[in-house]
């Protein structure tokens, strides 16, 4: 009989138990926080969301607001990964996680570069095509920083989407909703002719 696959919020609930009873985090100490942890996993937030109430349920970790996430109990990880059948399962939880992490970023290397493709273009098609992306950098002072894309309202008051976002070296891919807007950030945006000049102001503001 085929076992049921594990979600994958399961597998990073399990994974983290095994990292804090392994002593890769310690009791009290905070480890990273949602956005950081879906960034290293290759996932949504909602999906380290539901992995870290799995991990609140076993009173393995607690968070508050303002305080983040925080390591309760080394027996507790013990005693929720004994739930499976043994380490070795584990450690082939581990794989399979590899595995997707590793897919994951196989796809955002082509996503990137069907990006970087399309940016080459951008320059000579921005006026004519509105598909074309356009770089606007969010400088100091802007009242938006620090918020994220749905806060800001950001397609309602521009009428642009964001498609991506340079930070420093690395280059975000479909940031989505929920991705904060930091100071130096580069945003590539897609939308009409005057999606330009609209994204400009409102980031001055």
């Amino acid at each position: 009989m085929q076992r049921a696959q594990i979600p994958t919020y399961e597998r990073i609930a399990i994974d983290l138990a095994n990292r804090i009873y392994d002593g890769k985090f310690k009791v009290g100490e905070k480890i990273h926080g949602r956005s950081t942890l879906a960034s290293e996993y290759k996932v949504s937030p909602e999906t380290v969301r539901r992995a870290i109430k799995i991990l609140e349920d076993v009173e393995i970790v607690h968070s508050t607001k303002g305080s983040g996430i925080v390591i309760s109990s080394r027996e507790n990880a013990f005693k929720y990964i004994s739930r499976f059948s043994n380490l070795a399962s584990i450690k082939d939880l581990e794989k399979q996680m590899n595995s997707l992490m590793v897919e994951r970023e196989r796809l955002d290397e082509k996503v990137f570069e069907t990006l970087r493709k399309i940016m080459d273009y951008s320059g000579k098609l921005r006026h004519t095509n509105p598909l074309a992306p356009i770089e606007v950098e969010v400088y100091p002072g802007s009242i938006h920083i620090g918020k994220t894309i749905s806060e800001v309202k950001f397609w309602q008051n521009t009428g642009g989407t964001v498609i991506g976002m340079k930070r420093k070296e690395e280059m975000i891919i479909s940031p989505g909703p929920y991705a904060l807007i930091l100071e130096g950030d580069v945003l590539l945006v897609i939308g009409d002719e005057k999606a330009y000049d609209r994204v400009v102001h409102f980031l001055e503001e």
